[in-house]
């Protein structure tokens, strides 16, 4: 086996075009190596390079097709293909531009984007852009199916700050299913603020994407979406983890700061992040972008659609320390230290300005409530209807939504599980959780927020895009069940 070059991987990984897939290879040789009460440093890179051991794959950059300055055009072929999660194992998947999951679109705010998406599926898709702030039209929602064989160009131009948002399809009783097949892609917004700042940044180098997975795959290594009824009530949880498509992979890191951008684009899990040494990190944004100031942190909660973006500081590390990046403990992926040298980062105190929103401007105040169990999930009392449209907000108009998940729904029936909410078209800042200010990590910009059972969230925005919109749970099998519904902006 030829020695692992971590910089020649990237380069090759981002010089893949949009036509062709991410490729990796799966683990199976640095278990026993890696699960060791106790590793000699100096002997880990002659374990990874007799083993298979994974490295992470990194996601392509989408090309931009346009030569025009402040704008941007990308194609995206949305495909059925085959991939071996486990090496010998082949399983049916989904993907865009590749086997599995989909290339990073990046953008920078100001600039006027076309977007052309090819549906190569035998069944009708969308895809939503989540997080990004444009009318209903160019949304992506469940109106906007692009039929199988046809195309959908959507045009839009970037209105919002530095952030990392994500795509993926939201057809009615269906987003479920695609999504966990591999429908999913990152969709970066960069600006002013984000480029001033003395953070890393260098694409898949030290700035570097983390789309956390979980799926069930049977004796075949197959991930086939057969739901049972407590998949139906808890929302489908399988016990292998997936990073950017790839079980317990590794990523070689320089003695130095490391960005790492994490999306939990599981169907219903909700992660629970720590590193196995209890490492410290800083958390610099939220889903919407940056944060006000920098937020040191040791655990960071993620639920189904939200992002964070972290520093990691290894430079207090040999080389050829591992350190484990887990779920509540549960090895996910390993971070091996080289002794490459990089340049000297310094986290700014102030990160962007945030113009806090006065809730004293709010013209009203609406009220979602999470009820019911399985097939009764509902919102308001309430399951998703095409042909209602559940709430009329005012252009413009700045509003405060008060989300509640009680222990106890309709009928005297048990809740007692977490809902992520989540709504199109617009960013929101959180106001308090049972009126308690909320944590100095969730004071950014948010577009998805869990609630507690028991707990209820207020938040407040201003809806500066028309259309219809969804607001719904993320839990995917929830939304395909009936816990969505629609609101317009006129």
């Amino acid at each position: 086996m030829k020695k692992y070059s971590r910089r020649k991987f990237i380069s090759n990984s981002l010089k893949v075009t949009a036509g062709l897939a991410v490729v990796s290879i799966v683990p199976i040789g640095l278990t026993k190596f890696f699960n060791q009460d106790r590793v000699d440093p100096g002997n880990v890179w002659k374990e990874l390079m007799k083993s298979d051991q994974t490295p992470l794959p990194i996601p392509p950059l989408l090309e931009n097709k346009s030569s025009m300055p402040n704008v941007a055009e990308f194609h995206l072929t949305v495909q059925m293909s085959k991939k071996e999660f486990i090496k010998g194992k082949e399983t049916n998947t989904l993907g865009y531009n590749g086997d599995y999951l989909g290339p990073v679109i990046r953008v920078k705010n100001g600039e006027e984007v076309s977007i052309k998406v090819k549906n190569n599926l035998n069944e009708e898709t969308t895809v939503h852009w989540h997080g990004l702030q444009v009318n209903g039209e160019n949304d992506g929602g469940p109106h906007n199916l692009i039929k199988s064989g046809e195309s959908w160009n959507t045009r839009f131009t970037i209105n919002q700050p530095a952030a990392t948002l994500w795509y993926h399809p939201h057809g009615l009783h269906k987003t479920g299913e695609q999504v966990y097949k591999g429908l999913a892609g990152l969709f970066y917004i960069d600006d002013e603020v984000s480029d001033s700042l003395n953070i890393p940044k260098d694409y898949g180098v030290n700035d570097v994407p983390l789309v956390i997975q979980d799926k069930r795959l049977d004796s075949s290594g197959k991930i086939e979406y057969n739901l049972g009824m407590h998949d139906v009530m808890m929302g489908l949880q399988g016990e292998t983890i997936l990073v950017n498509g790839a079980i317990n992979p590794y990523l070689e890191v320089p003695s130095g700061k490391m960005r790492f951008r994490l999306l939990n684009g599981s169907n219903a899990r909700i992660y629970e992040f720590l590193f196995s040494n209890n490492q410290k990190f800083i958390q610099i944004a939220s889903d919407g972008g940056l944060l006000e100031k920098p937020v040191e942190m040791t655990k960071l909660v993620l639920s189904p659609a939200e992002r964070a973006e972290i520093i990691v500081d290894f430079s207090e590390y040999k080389k050829g320390d591992v350190v484990e990046l887990t779920n509540q403990g549960t090895g996910l992926m390993k971070f091996v230290v080289n002794e490459e040298k990089q340049k000297t980062y310094n986290i700014p105190d102030r990160l962007a300005q945030i113009e806090r929103i006065d809730p004293s401007k709010s013209v009203n105040t609406r009220k979602f409530v999470f009820q019911g169990m399985g097939p009764m999930v509902n919102i308001n009392g309430r399951q998703m209807d095409m042909d209602r449209i559940d709430e009329e907000v005012n252009l413009n108009a700045t509003e405060i939504w008060e989300i509640s998940n009680p222990t106890t729904g309709m009928m005297g029936m048990m809740g007692g599980m977490a809902h992520p909410f989540h709504a199109h078209g617009v960013q929101f800042q959180l106001l308090d959780r049972n009126g308690v200010q909320p944590p100095k990590n969730e004071r950014g910009w948010k577009d998805t927020i869990l609630v507690q059972p028991g707990e209820t969230v207020r938040v407040i925005a201003t809806f500066k895009y028309q259309g219809i919109f969804m607001y719904h749970c993320h839990i995917l099998e929830h939304e395909d069940t009936g816990m969505m519904g629609q609101f317009r902006v006129k």
